[in-house]
């Protein structure tokens, strides 16, 4: 029973990091294009340009050429939503960045009280930040509020960003359980990459 659970939270967090990954790659490429198009348009503005080639010049801006139309909300949408992806895999894995100096000479008994303290903290904090993010969502709501530029609500990007918090919380709690019966039991369910016993 416990091994399918578990295999069900590591699916949802494996799904949720590839779709995270998926939209960061998004990014990226979206932010370069954006750049090259406002390195270009800075070139086509350029005193030699419209000097030397003022028909060409004007002839490539009136084509498009430029940065990409609202790069930066874009940005500040799909940023909020990778981060909280990949929260809930870092949970189930034991990804988090660990300082081992001090634990490595801990026994396994105190090693698992410490990991139990910490998950536990981890999901407080994940569940806090879920339901922050529901009620600025809320107010953004009320408020009707629009971004400058695309004008759409400001509250999509609370709503773009809680569906992967509220599962990344759901896998913190739920790690912050496992890690707290191993504790009690002092016996491991699973190792801190994710794999099984």
């Amino acid at each position: 029973m416990f091994k399918a659970i578990h295999k069900l939270f590591h699916g949802v967090a494996w799904i949720m990091a590839v779709i995270g990954g998926i939209v960061l790659t998004a990014m990226v490429f979206m932010l370069c294009i954006s750049i090259v198009g406002r390195t270009i348009t800075s070139i086509l503005h350029s005193d030699f340009m419209q000097a030397n080639m003022p028909g060409l010049a004007e002839w490539m801006i009136n084509t498009g050429v430029g940065p990409i139309f609202g790069d930066y909300e874009f940005l500040i949408a799909g940023m909020a939503f990778i981060i909280f992806a990949f929260l809930g895999w870092c949970q189930i894995t034991g990804g988090h960045a660990t300082v081992d100096v001090f634990t490595s000479g801990l026994s396994d008994r105190n090693r698992r009280f410490l990991m139990m303290v910490t998950e536990i903290l981890l999901a407080a904090a994940l569940v806090l930040i879920a339901v922050q993010l529901y009620e600025g969502m809320s107010t953004q709501m009320r408020r009707r509020s629009t971004t400058f530029l695309l004008q759409y609500p400001v509250w999509w990007n609370y709503a773009i960003a809680l569906v992967p918090a509220v599962i990344s919380a759901v896998i913190g709690v739920y790690m912050a359980l496992v890690r707290s019966i191993e504790a009690l039991t002092n016996r491991s369910l699973v190792l801190t990459e994710g794999a099984e016993h």
